[in-house]
């Protein structure tokens, strides 16, 4: 049996038809209707993000948020060449809402600063695209939904591996059992370039930051920025914990979220996970230089009623003697392994060798192989039709869970049993008193 006859006798063929959703939202917009819209965190990925909005037809640009001056500049010409539109430029999340009242705000800010502004924004009464992971705490995960459904507003949250059309395949494949019963899934992301890391000396703040700001609730450290992104400002951030949950935080909430969705699971029982920093070394944080915190290297352990999940990343020994890509969820079937990857697409290892391999390649947008256009597009249709959007927050919430929960497991060295219902931790106060964080002065921890 080819590809094509694999496809069409699936429930594939059915998912399919509804692609791609940037052209029913094209042609929805004849109206000349566009929705007020402000980013808040105009960094590269904020960027992106933005310049879809734009393509949408549906968005007028009226703010940009940032405690960088240096960003605005791009973004700027970005709009004035993508619509047109001259948006006013804020220091201050809540000054943006007050003034600009925008219909929907898109989040686009390093971890520690999504459950704040996400909030504030709904109350006002926008709908929110937002970044992942949602929150830099489960706490935090928890009062962003409930404010979320308070509200009635849409919340995206951008796991747009939703939105691709390889994964949406292999999602109804394998729903429709073609790799048979799944008993294991393996998931993973391993890069290359690590060595033993040297810190980086403290910097004198540019005038044009306010860098108070940038560490807002979370602790304030001393500040740090590279060319090469090795310091914490800009895009740097993911590997120091105070302000992010490292690879695990990045890009495992992306490859979690699509075991949930295709599984149709909410949340592990029991998660182990262990770590370290054998190859960078141990972290260092002075007045005078730090390196990072996260470590170089993660395996962890999820038990499921009906499987077992595995998760594994370092970013030192990269090779190409592994099949596939260097990120991906290999589902572990009776019927064969289903191999879903992010630039290689998916790819089906029938258990029976007389049976062909298939394959589909992935179709991505650029920059970065990304599927922003089609999650944006869902975004609206969600917004004017009132249904939930397919990366809804509390899905963001139960994906981002699992890359918190084995972070903490890390940090405090043991297993842990989740109670997803009551999203505890139980029999481990220590652990529990981790679900949360406290803020620094002056900011108020939501919920």
């Amino acid at each position: 049996m080819n590809r094509r006859t694999f496809l069409h006798t699936s429930a594939a063929a059915g998912t399919l038809a509804a692609l791609p959703f940037a052209v029913k939202t094209r042609a929805a917009e004849k109206s000349g209707r566009r929705f007020r819209t402000a980013l808040v965190g105009c960094g590269w990925w904020g960027g992106n993000i933005l310049g879809e909005a734009m393509a949408s037809g549906a968005c007028e640009i009226v703010g940009l948020c940032d405690v960088d001056a240096r960003q605005f500049a791009a973004k700027v010409g970005q709009v004035a060449q993508g619509t047109g539109d001259q948006p006013r430029k804020y220091r201050d999340y809540r000054e943006l809402l007050e003034k600009e009242k925008p219909e929907i705000v898109i989040v686009a800010t390093p971890d520690h600063w999504h459950a704040l502004p996400t909030i504030a924004a709904v109350k006002a009464g926008a709908h929110v695209y937002v970044e992942k992971p949602i929150a830099h705490t489960i706490a935090e995960g928890r009062a962003m939904v409930n404010a979320a459904r308070a509200a009635n507003r849409v919340v995206q949250v951008g796991t747009h591996r939703r939105t691709s059309p390889h994964t949406i395949q292999a999602r109804e494949l394998i729903r429709s059992g073609k790799a048979g019963e799944i008993g294991m899934i393996r998931c993973f992301v391993n890069t290359s370039g690590g060595g033993p890391e040297k810190p980086l000396p403290t910097m004198p703040v540019p005038p044009e930051l306010d860098w108070d700001g940038w560490c807002g609730p979370a602790p304030l450290r001393p500040f740090n920025g590279t060319a090469d992104h090795r310091g914490i400002h800009p895009r740097g951030f993911r590997q120091y914990l105070d302000y992010a949950n490292g690879t695990l935080g990045d890009w495992g909430i992306h490859w979690f979220d699509q075991v949930l969705w295709i599984t149709g699971e909410q949340a592990p029982r029991r998660v182990f996970a262990a770590g370290g920093r054998p190859v960078k070394g141990p972290p260092v944080l002075t007045p005078n230089e730090q390196t990072t915190d996260a470590p170089d290297h993660q395996a962890a352990t999820f038990e499921f009623e009906k499987f077992t999940m595995t998760w594994e990343s370092r970013q030192f020994a990269g090779h190409t003697g592994e099949k596939g890509d260097n990120a991906g969820a290999n589902f572990y079937g009776t019927k064969g392994v289903f191999q879903v990857g992010w630039r290689g697409g998916w790819t089906f290892f029938p258990a029976n060798p007389g049976e062909p391999v298939l394959h589909e390649a992935a179709k991505l947008n650029q920059p970065d192989g990304q599927n922003i256009r089609e999650l944006w597009a869902d975004f609206l249709e969600a917004i004017r039709t009132g249904r939930r959007p397919v990366s809804d927050i509390e899905a963001g919430h139960l994906s981002t869970n699992c890359s918190l929960l084995a972070v903490l497991s890390m940090k405090v060295g043991r297993s842990l049993n989740w109670n997803a219902a009551k999203e505890t931790i139980t029999g481990d106060p220590e652990a529990n008193k981790l679900l949360r964080r406290a803020y620094r002065k002056g900011w108020e921890y939501p919920g």
